[in-house]
């Protein structure tokens, strides 16, 4: 029971290092991308954690135990596998760069001069964006602007809102 416990102790130990170190445990163990070290570490610990769960309360050996430790382990590293994969994934379409910002207020915050670049702050779908803007006339720090254009991914053409 004493390795079992161990190589839930050594999991839990791993996982706290990556999480305290940041990088520098997969650098250590130069895992290559083949397998996360947070799917490393639920594997290791399960197994061990389940095994001595297993040997204790069956008693019925430790293959059997093993066995368990193993099945529970490399479902756990399963599901963070996945769940890492659907949080790495980039589907999101919150800070939309396309013509849906045509129509968009936003404020100056680096000065626009005249046919120039500056930058302006726009506010869409819910975030707070900055993106370079270009526009005909000169606009001061913190005019009110509307985006008339998409030029690329990260410039806009403005206006000056007129009041």
């Amino acid at each position: 029971m004493e390795w079992f416990l161990g190589l839930g102790i050594v999991g839990l130990v791993l996982l706290l290092l990556a999480l305290v170190l940041d990088g520098v445990v997969e650098g250590l163990l130069d895992l290559d991308g083949v397998v996360s070290l947070p799917a490393v570490t639920a594997f290791t610990s399960l197994l061990g954690f389940t095994g001595a769960i297993t040997l204790a309360v069956t008693g019925l050996g430790v293959v059997p135990a093993l066995g368990a430790g193993t099945v529970v382990g490399g479902g756990a590293a399963w599901v963070v596998v996945r769940v890492s994969r659907a949080l790495m994934r980039d589907d999101g379409d919150a800070a939309q760069r396309d013509e849906s910002l045509v129509g968009a207020a936003g404020a100056v915050v680096t000065a626009i001069p005249g046919g120039g670049y500056g930058e302006v702050l726009l506010n869409v779908a819910g975030l707070r964006v900055k993106l370079s803007a270009r526009s005909a006339q000169a606009v001061p720090v913190g005019a009110e602007v509307w985006v008339v254009g998409v030029l690329s991914a990260t410039s806009i053409e403005v206006r000056p809102v007129e009041r």
